[in-house]
C-alpha cells in the first residue's frame, strides 16, 4: 500500500516545509503555504523507452539528417533559432486571452506533421469553432479533452504523433500527488513527466502556461529550469499585435523577436515590424523621431514620441511608456549638463509607438532628439532617422551591426541617418542610396538638426 506523506509547499516559489509557516524562508511572502499530500507509489509509464540508458563517446552519438523540424511559421521558426528541434520541450506563457492557444492550434494545423493536441480547459467542439475559424489544413491532427496525464501517455502510445501539444500545464494533473490541478507539485511533476518522454521519445513537445498577478508563468521557478525553451507572448489589449519572445533557448538565440497581428481569421506573421511601429502623418509633428533598432536578428523602424511642457504643480513629472525611466532620466541629465537645455523644470513623456519595449541602448539619440523637437517645437524632417548610444559625457558613441540598420533605412525610403562617427571605422564603404550623417557629440546633433 503506497504511504501518504503531507507537506506544506509555497505556492510562490515551491519551497516546501514539514509544517505550516506564515512567511516563507525562500521568497519571504506571507500565506503561501497550501498543504499537500504526496503519494510515494509510482506509476507505471504507458510510453515506450527508447534511448540508452549507458554510456555513448560523444562522437558517436546519432544525429538526424534534419536537426530540426519546419513547423510553417516563419516567425516561430526564427524564434525557436531556425525550427523546432526534435525531442524538445517548449514553454509558451502570456497574459489570458493573447493568443497562446490560437498560436499553437494554427501550428498543428498548417504543419505536415501527425499533431496530437491536449486540451484541459475547451471542449473539442470549441476547438473546432476555432479550427475552422483559422482553416483546418492538416487532417492528421488530433484533439484530446483529457487533463489526466497518464490517460494522455495512454492516448499517445496508441496514436504515436510527431508532435505533442499540451494546453495547458497548468489543467494537467497525474495520480502521483494528492493535489489538485495547478499546484505547485503537479506542476513540477507533469513537467518532468512531459520532459522525461520528450527526451526518450524524441518527440517536441509544446505547453502552454498560465501567468500570475506579476506577470511570471505561474507555477515553480525550477518549471523554467526544467524546460529547453520559454517564450514569452506578450501584447497589449489596445492594440492588434502580438509579440513572441524568447527568454531562454537552449539551441538559439535567446533575443529573438516573432511578431504576429491578430486577426479576424487568426494570427498574420509580420514579416515587416517596421509597417506597425511607424505612424504615417500627412504632416511633420514636433517630438517624433525616427530610429533604427534591432531585435535579435532583425532590424526595423520604430518611432519615439515625446512631450515637453512646462511643470504646472511643482515637481515636473518623468513618464515613459515602452522604455527604461532611469536611462531617460540620465539622457535628461546629459542634455542638462552637457547641452545646456533647462528641463529640470519641465514635464516630460516618452512613448515608444505601437506599445513596443525596447531595450536596445541605441534609441538614445533619437529619444534626445525627439525630446528637443518637443522642447524647442519644431518638427524634425520625415526623412531622417537616428541610431546612435549616447555617454555620459555627451558622445555618440558606436553601435554593433551598423550596417543592417544603414539598410533597413534605405529600404524603407529614408534620406538620412545619423549614427556614430567611431562608427566610421568598423563600415564597410558601400554605395549607399541614404546620406550617412556621422557626429561625435549631442551638441552637433543639435546644431545640424535645429541650426
Amino acid at each position: 500500500m503506497a504511504k501518504n506523506k503531507t507537506v506544506y509547499i509555497c505556492q510562490n516559489c515551491g519551497a516546501n516545509s514539514p509544517k505550516w509557516i506564515g512567511k516563507c524562508y525562500s521568497c519571504n511572502k506571507w500565506n503561501t503555504f497550501i498543504e499537500e499530500k504526496i503519494s510515494s507509489e509510482k506509476i507505471k509509464r504507458t510510453y515506450t523507452i527508447k534511448s540508452s540508458k549507458h554510456p555513448v563517446q560523444i562522437k558517436n552519438v546519432l544525429l538526424n539528417k534534419d536537426e530540426r523540424i519546419d513547423i510553417s511559421c516563419t516567425e516561430l521558426n526564427r524564434v525557436l533559432g531556425g525550427g523546432l528541434v526534435y525531442g524538445s520541450l517548449v514553454l509558451i506563457g502570456g497574459e489570458p486571452g493573447i493568443g497562446k492557444s490560437t498560436l499553437l492550434l494554427q501550428v498543428a494545423l498548417n504543419s505536415s506533421l501527425k499533431v496530437l493536441y491536449v486540451s484541459g480547459e475547451e471542449s473539442a467542439k470549441q476547438i473546432r469553432i476555432r479550427a475552422d475559424r483559422i482553416g483546418i489544413k492538416n487532417e492528421n491532427c488530433f484533439i484530446l479533452t483529457e487533463t489526466s496525464l497518464e490517460n494522455v501517455f495512454t492516448e499517445i502510445e496508441a496514436n504515436n504523433p510527431e508532435l505533442l501539444i499540451i494546453d495547458s500545464i497548468q489543467a494537467i494533473y497525474t495520480n502521483k500527488i494528492e493535489s489538485s490541478p495547478g499546484s505547485i507539485s503537479q506542476i513540477r511533476e507533469c513537467t518532468s513527466e512531459l520532459l522525461k518522454f520528450s527526451k526518450e521519445t524524441n518527440i517536441p513537445v509544446f505547453i502552454i502556461g498560465h501567468i500570475n498577478k506579476d506577470g511570471n508563468i505561474a507555477g515553480p521557478k525550477v518549471l523554467e529550469h526544467i524546460v529547453d525553451t520559454v517564450l514569452q507572448f506578450e501584447g497589449d489589449s489596445n492594440y492588434m499585435y502580438r509579440i513572441l519572445r524568447a527568454t531562454k533557448n537552449r539551441f538559439g538565440s535567446a533575443s529573438e523577436l516573432g511578431i504576429y497581428e491578430m486577426q479576424g481569421n487568426g494570427l498574420r506573421q509580420v514579416s515587416n515590424p517596421s509597417e506597425l511601429f511607424l505612424s504615417k502623418h500627412s504632416k511633420d509633428f514636433s517630438g517624433s523621431a525616427v530610429a533604427a533598432t534591432i531585435e535579435g536578428i532583425r532590424p526595423f523602424m520604430i518611432e519615439v514620441q515625446s512631450l515637453v511642457s512646462s511643470a504646472a504643480y511643482g515637481t515636473p513629472q518623468r513618464s515613459a511608456t515602452g522604455f527604461d525611466i532611469r536611462r531617460m532620466n540620465m539622457l535628461l541629465a546629459v542634455l542638462e549638463k552637457r547641452a545646456g537645455f533647462k528641463l529640470s523644470s519641465k514635464d516630460v513623456f516618452l512613448n515608444i509607438a505601437g506599445g513596443i519595449k525596447v531595450h536596445d541602448p541605441a534609441i538614445d539619440l533619437s529619444v534626445i532628439c525627439a525630446v528637443l523637437s518637443s522642447d524647442q517645437d519644431i518638427a524634425l524632417a520625415n526623412n531622417i532617422c537616428f541610431s546612435g548610444e549616447v555617454g555620459l559625457s555627451g558622445e555618440i558613441r558606436a553601435i554593433n551591426r551598423i550596417e543592417q540598420r544603414i539598410s533597413e533605412a534605405e529600404k524603407l525610403g529614408f534620406n538620412k541617418i545619423y549614427i556614430s562617427k567611431s562608427n566610421n571605422k568598423n563600415l564597410k564603404m558601400k554605395n549607399y542610396n541614404i546620406e550617412l550623417k556621422l557626429v561625435e557629440k549631442v551638441e552637433e546633433v543639435f546644431i545640424d538638426i535645429f541650426g
